[in-house]
């Protein structure tokens, strides 16, 4: 995360901690404002953890492509007493 990024988000908290003062002005101590504290002090503490210990970044990287030809598969590899058509639950064997 740039320190850009790291900045919005902690704007982005700042104003949250500012509407939930707004809300606990009108509304008082009820307790959709106390969960709504408490998250917003949850959201501080993750922002400062990841702040002082960034997590490593993923890298996302295409894979190499697995080519898939466009001419028909060879029906004869599932014709046999074992296969059965996928997903319509046949039955194996005797029972």
């Amino acid at each position: 995360m740039s320190i850009s990024e790291l900045q919005e988000l902690q704007r982005t908290a700042a104003h949250l901690r500012q509407c939930l003062g707004s809300l606990r002005s009108r509304y008082g101590d009820a307790a959709p404002v106390k969960r709504l504290s408490n998250d917003v002090e949850r959201l501080d503490i993750d922002i400062r953890d990841f702040a002082e210990h960034p997590p490593r970044e993923v890298v996302n990287g295409l894979g190499q492509r697995i080519p898939i030809p466009d001419t028909p598969y060879d029906d004869s590899l599932f014709r046999g007493t074992d296969t059965d058509d996928e997903g319509l639950g046949g039955l194996h064997g005797s029972r």
